[in-house]
């Protein structure tokens, strides 16, 4: 009877101690707070060689869709992942909303996957290649292949933009402030 009661009090001192250092990290202020491992090495990249439209293959072996090709769709560069279009699909499951009178359903979408997974894809050979940057002698900024020195052209998506820039109203926008004030 003794050893059940002692072990009772063992284990609620260890509750309380976990609690208690659950406590003590909750209240140090938020900048001595450590940042994850991933946030870290995402702020130190400021060169992304992956754009949005770029032709990708995945590299890594022990990914479960290793030597799959697809066009990138989307660039997260604060968790360091890129989606690809037909690759890492999965199931994203919505909840049911009975109030409402909307189903619950499940719905197969792409995965993101981590930037250092995959590798553009030559142009000139279709293999997986690194790539590094070079200046042309008009001084644009252009990605060559590391594997055939074939340059890869910046994706013709990347001319329209995603989100819009923000509007700004200028003089040259009104004629007067009786216009701007008149009831329609």
């Amino acid at each position: 009877d003794k050893y059940k009661q002692n072990k009772q009090k063992r284990y609620i001192k260890q509750k309380m101690s976990a609690r208690l250092k659950l406590t003590k990290l909750l209240m140090k202020s938020p900048g001595k707070l450590k940042k994850s491992p991933q946030v870290i090495e995402a702020s130190k990249k400021s060169k992304w060689n992956i754009l949005r439209g770029d032709t990708v293959q995945i590299i890594k072996r022990s990914h479960p869709e290793y030597g799959k090709k697809g066009i990138v769709t989307k660039v997260d560069r604060s968790t360091d992942r890129v989606t690809i279009e037909g690759v890492n699909v999965g199931p994203k499951r919505y909840p049911a909303i009975p109030e409402r009178g909307i189903k619950g359903r499940v719905i197969q979408r792409e995965r993101p996957v981590h930037y250092s997974t995959v590798n553009l894809v030559d142009p000139v050979t279709g293999l997986p290649t690194r790539v590094f940057r070079k200046y042309l002698e008009d001084g644009s900024k252009v990605r060559v292949s590391k594997k055939s020195g074939a340059i890869i052209p910046r994706p013709d998506v990347l001319s329209e933009r995603r989100r819009p820039l923000n509007s700004t109203v200028t003089e040259s926008c009104t004629n007067s402030d009786e216009d701007v004030w008149e009831f329609t």
